[in-house]
């Protein structure tokens, strides 16, 4: 049970869900509490799936494809940063996103990287590497199944959250979202480049 709750808390806040959330409201700010709730589910659902792929076969995976976690970074922080520039410059076209845009958002950017960072992904290698019998790994499994469908449940009841926020304070959310985004898409890529560079 100790082994439960130490995995369950590390990976709930690895994943920094009060980060996902403001990012998830920004994002979704034009969309319909059904809209939202639909694209939660299937955040939920992505992140599930590829969180327990990483898990029992990350290592493989980077291993076969010749990817390394650095290399990863890379890419992840490139990504976040135009997620972060979309973010502090808003919609230009300024229309509703659609249904089929909202449901793009669900892996990338929303699954990948911003709840499935690359410091979530190095601890799902890592547990994947210690989690060596098949209690441990059952339990382990479940934790992180567990801290996954909290932060789901936090973004499937988005549209109540915001309801206290107004959507002024949304803006302003939506704007420092957008700055951090952005920093932190550096600081990922800065520290993929420095470990890679072996400086």
């Amino acid at each position: 049970m100790e082994f439960f709750i130490a995995t369950f808390l590390k990976i709930f806040f690895i994943m920094t869900p009060f980060f996902v959330l403001s990012v998830f409201l920004t994002v979704t700010n034009e969309a319909t509490q059904n809209e939202r709730r639909a694209l939660a589910v299937k955040v939920t659902i992505s992140v599930v799936i590829m969180s327990l792929v990483l898990l029992f076969f990350g290592k493989h995976i980077f291993a076969v494809f010749g990817i390394t976690l650095d290399a990863f970074k890379i890419g992840a922080g490139a990504l976040l940063f135009l997620s972060a520039v979309g973010l502090i410059y808003g919609n230009k076209d300024g229309h509703k996103p659609s249904d089929q845009n909202l449901s793009e958002l669900a892996v990338v950017p929303l699954a990948i990287p911003i709840t499935i960072g690359p410091g979530t992904i190095g601890i799902l290698l890592v547990m994947g590497a210690e989690l060596n019998t098949f209690p441990k790994l059952l339990t382990g499994s479940l934790a992180l199944i567990c801290a996954i469908l909290v932060i789901g449940l936090m973004l499937y009841l988005s549209s109540l959250i915001e309801r206290f926020i107004g959507k002024e304070g949304l803006l302003i959310i939506s704007k420092i979202t957008g700055l951090f985004l952005a920093a932190l898409s550096a600081q990922i890529m800065f520290s993929g480049i420095k470990s890679f560079l072996e400086l």
